[in-house]
């Protein structure tokens, strides 16, 4: 019986491709067309851009209409591919330097991410929330681990390689930043970004962004989630309106946040041009605009303030990594020059592994006492919080009362809008009625906590003064 060879490998090829169709089907996790997964790698060849790859699943159980949601284990190595697309002898020779970061994914947290990063820092003296395990990574030409920004690390690698990858490790739970631990399920997501820049002595060229939306539970935690994912998935009749679980996920492009200034985060443009408007402008609050990205921190000015907001400035914190030098100049700095002989061969290090205890022993109680609460950055707990914006503004910022009074209120609204405090005549609130009653001493002690206003400001009548209005 004679055989067409022409007709049998173009059966066998059809034969080989259906086979292939239903390969992440039965093996995978849940059900994807592999060929789908291949199409997202070839535009290495079509593209001119950049890549980054985190091998960690994504979840079944996100809708077609949302963003891919990644689980990462505390502490974990995850490797992070970064690559150049299409040509990359355009840098042939240059060198790229990537700013991997997590961040708030919530709008709400990030208004404050000075605030949770620094209460994060002194629950966990010593730890960092992003790190690189370097012995796994490859590669890599330098990495970079800033002291200041825990959330931060920088590498710089040549495009010209076949192939990088970094080794992340991130070591918050997404349950430290809930008001209640519920567990894993009811904690807020990070965000896992790749900022790339073309790495030069005098500057940085900002080339490309990539994020991707994570969760980051307890050791084997992600893996008991994706889990239940999976049986939850199973009993839906709808899976179609679901995305399919891929093993790798591939960071989206993304906008840069050009200012990158806070000293506890080093995300967010801190200064003063990047939002203060002066406190005219507060009559005209549709003439303010604010920057995508930014967040509003008091920042003190040439403008005279009442020494009352000096009292519990912070101070620096005394980081793992200080030479003895720099513990020596942080002794001088927070009031313990009389016993820098005595820590004189002491590093950062040294002197954070040394107990209340200890240091009682050595010093005394009262500077043994101080140098501790020194040492773990503790700062007093303001006595009521509140949050205010203006009317046309969807952004809130917080006043912390250490003396819960009139006077303070309106010395702290001072500050926020950069104004002299004789500016503010009075200060006064307006119920759902319209009513408009004068903010007592008494009226400002039984404020609820993290109670929230709008705030207007009116010029009052011949006068060079306001009279600010909490709504």
């Amino acid at each position: 019986m004679a055989f067409n060879m022409e007709d049998l490998d173009q059966g066998l090829a059809a034969d080989f491709d259906s086979n292939l169709t239903g390969l992440g089907t039965e093996l995978g996790t849940s059900a994807y067309n592999m060929s789908e997964v291949l199409a997202v790698f070839k535009q290495e060849e079509e593209e001119d851009g950049f890549q980054y790859i985190l091998c960690a699943a994504t979840s079944p159980a996100v809708k077609l209409s949302e963003e891919t949601l990644t689980y990462l284990n505390q502490g974990q190595s995850y490797e992070l591919k970064l690559k150049k697309l299409g040509n990359a002898q355009t840098y042939s020779g240059k060198v790229l330097k990537s700013n991997i970061r997590v961040l708030f994914h919530d709008k709400r947290l990030q208004y404050t991410e000075k605030e949770q990063m620094a209460e994060w820092r002194i629950q966990r003296p010593g730890d960092r929330i992003l790190d690189i395990d370097v012995p796994l990574s490859y590669g890599v030409l330098q990495y970079t681990r800033s002291p200041i920004a825990l959330n931060s690390v920088e590498v710089l690698w040549d495009p010209a390689k076949e192939s990088t990858g970094t080794f992340i490790q991130v070591h918050c739970i997404s349950t430290e930043f809930t008001p209640k631990k519920h567990g894993g399920e009811k904690g807020v997501p990070f965000r896992v970004q790749v900022d790339t820049f073309l790495h030069d002595q005098d500057t940085d060229t900002h080339l490309h962004s990539g994020s991707c939306q994570v969760k980051v539970f307890k050791p084997k935690g992600a893996d008991r989630k994706h889990k239940t994912d999976r049986e939850k998935m199973e009993k839906k009749s709808d899976r179609d309106k679901y995305q399919p679980s891929y093993e790798y996920t591939i960071l989206s492009t993304c906008s840069y946040v050009t200012a990158v200034t806070s000293p506890v985060s080093a995300v967010y443009d801190t200064s003063v041009n990047s939002f203060h408007s002066s406190f005219e402008n507060l009559l005209n609050t549709s003439s303010t605009s604010i920057e995508t990205g930014t967040v509003v921190t008091p920042v003190p000015t040439n403008t005279p303030v009442p020494d009352v907001l000096d009292d519990h400035l912070p101070t620096d914190p005394l980081l793992p990594a200080a030479t003895s030098q720099q513990t020596q100049e942080w002794l001088t700095r927070n009031r313990f020059a009389a016993y820098r002989k005595l820590f004189q061969n002491f590093t950062g290090a040294d002197l954070l592994r040394l107990s209340r205890d200890d240091l009682i022993q050595i010093l005394g109680p009262a500077d043994g006492i101080r140098l501790n609460n020194a040492l773990q950055d503790r700062h007093v707990r303001p006595r009521l919080t509140i949050y205010v914006c203006q009317e046309s503004d969807q952004v809130y910022h917080a006043i912390y009362l250490d003396n819960p009074t009139a006077e303070d209120l309106k010395a702290k609204v001072a500050l926020l809008y950069n104004v002299a405090i004789t500016k503010i005549s009075h200060i006064v609130r307006q119920i759902t009625s319209g009513i408009r009653i004068l903010v007592s001493d008494e009226m400002v002690q039984n404020l609820q906590d993290e109670s929230s206003f709008s705030i207007e400001a009116l010029k009052d009548e011949g006068r060079e003064t306001y009279t600010v209005v909490l709504k």
